[in-house]
């Protein structure tokens, strides 16, 4: 069978999703949510921060949870709003097991909370949490595995306030040509308390933190049997920042930052707001977006 064939038939699959639950709330509760599980490919468009046209049928909820710096959150995805398991389009009750991809958790602090979607376009997001692809497993299948449950941490660094929390998956089976790429995402409606203050996370734009070009976001995943074969993934955007200083899930910079320190093989080296090591223990500095480079062999 042909690559483009291949292609053709995994991307016709019409498995979509929605993150319909904010820490086991009632669906809907404190998040801007559509009934609608369709996605966003355009990552240009206002949309890609908190979710919006041309995906429809949304619904605005005026709650906003309080959260504890340090404690974890979860979000909930369903195929549909009444999934409760596989259908004519899907493998299982969350996504199609064929929708292969990195997942990711965001947060913007915003002055209030409720003003959800419009508070989300623009500067203030940083990244807390992100899963790719390890050891042949990437981030779908866990959040499949885990019956559609997407895990994080709130820093303990963090400001107090409201903030905007964004819970993202990227399915990456259509994502051979520009634009082929499905992004998820909804924005859940937070206060944080307990936060020292004392961090200060450097922050991108949504959009503006990802280009329709990106390697992480143009790529093949599927061979021609069908199989995702990449041996390795980068994922797109910055790394999550963490009160350490270092990366969450992705590489680490075990220097901790600072000049005269290097970044070890696979660590972050350089972009936009980076203000650790520059240059590479092991391998070259290599740019895969403004936001992002890392040390590669």
């Amino acid at each position: 069978m042909k690559a483009s064939t291949v292609f053709h038939l995994i991307g016709a699959a019409q498995a979509h999703t929605i993150m319909q639950s904010f820490n086991g709330n009632p669906q809907g509760a404190g998040i801007y949510m559509p009934s609608d599980d369709s996605f966003i490919s355009d990552v240009n468009s206002n949309s890609i921060a908190c979710n919006g046209p041309p995906v429809t049928s949304f619904r605005s909820s005026s709650q906003v949870f309080t959260v504890q710096a340090g404690s974890e959150v979860t979000g909930a995805w369903l195929h549909t709003l009444t999934s409760t398991g596989p259908d004519s389009t899907a493998d299982n009750k969350v996504i199609d097991s064929s929708h292969k991809g990195p997942v990711s958790v965001w947060m913007k602090k915003v002055s209030d909370a409720t003003q959800n979607p419009s508070a989300g376009p623009g500067g203030g997001w940083f990244k807390i949490a992100e899963e790719g692809l390890n050891n042949g497993k990437w981030g779908v299948d866990t959040v499949i595995a885990s019956g559609g449950i997407q895990k994080a941490k709130i820093p303990t660094c963090i400001e107090n306030g409201d903030y905007l929390l964004r819970f993202e998956i990227l399915a990456l089976h259509s994502a051979y040509s520009q634009g082929g790429a499905q992004f998820y995402m909804e924005c859940a409606q937070i206060r944080v308390t307990g936060g020292t203050g004392t961090g200060k996370p450097a922050t991108v734009s949504l959009p503006g933190a990802y280009s329709q070009s990106d390697p992480g976001i143009v790529v093949n995943i599927y061979n021609n049997n069908g199989q995702p074969y990449p041996s390795s993934y980068s994922i797109p955007g910055p790394r999550p920042f963490t009160c350490s200083g270092s990366s969450g899930s992705g590489p680490s910079d075990p220097s901790g930052g600072g000049s005269g320190a290097t970044a070890a093989l696979y660590g972050q080296c350089g972009g936009s707001g980076w203000t650790g090591p520059t240059t590479c223990a092991s391998g070259t500095c290599k740019a895969s977006n403004q936001w992002y480079s890392q040390c590669l062999p």
